[in-house]
């Protein structure tokens, strides 16, 4: 019984071939069954293709690039998802910068008016106060004034006391005394 190789070693012819550099060298081509190295490989190849048909192959590497197909497109529909709720939020957190900004000058604005109403407020409490010490000065200038008038008068009357004893003790003597003093009795 011949094996595979012992029968392609028969069918083997020697050729020369060329090597490339102008030499040449011996080449033996090995033909079984009317098949060349060429054929042989290419009936392998035929033979694989067959049974990788036969085992269903080409279905699976179908069915396998399916399914990354559609994992790919699930993919891309949570990235649109991820995308579409990322702009609404974009979206939002601009409403809500927009409206801080609103409040931000609203609050700039009562705080202005609130500065103007103290600043006010501030003026008339001072000119309150102006006019208030003013009064007290006027008031403290009244009293030194009267206490002045009071001083004054004190020292008129008791000028006026001493000069009326040295002129009634000039001019009165005891008879006018006691004419006086019956005048005065005979009254009550």
């Amino acid at each position: 019984m011949l094996s595979f190789t012992g029968l392609m070693i028969a069918a083997s012819e020697p050729m020369l071939a060329d090597d490339g550099e102008g030499g040449k060298y011996l080449k033996e081509e090995y033909a079984a069954l009317g098949f060349d190295d060429y054929g042989w490989v290419a009936l392998a190849m035929a033979i694989l293709l067959a049974v990788m048909v036969w085992k269903k192959v080409p279905s699976l590497l179908a069915g396998g690039l399916d399914a990354k197909i559609e994992e790919i497109k699930s993919q891309l529909e949570d990235a649109k998802a991820l995308r579409a709720e990322a702009e609404a939020l974009r979206d939002e957190y601009a409403a809500k910068m927009a409206g801080a900004q609103k409040d931000a000058e609203a609050m700039m604005q009562n705080a202005k008016a609130e500065a103007d109403a103290l600043l006010a407020k501030a003026e008339s409490d001072s000119e309150k106060m102006v006019e208030r010490r003013q009064r007290m000065a006027e008031e403290k200038i009244a009293a030194a004034e009267r206490d002045a008038l009071d001083a004054v008068r004190k020292r008129a009357v008791d000028a006026a006391a001493v000069a009326s004893r040295s002129l009634i003790a000039q001019k009165h003597d005891s008879k006018a005394d006691s004419k006086l003093a019956d005048e005065v009795i005979s009254q009550l």
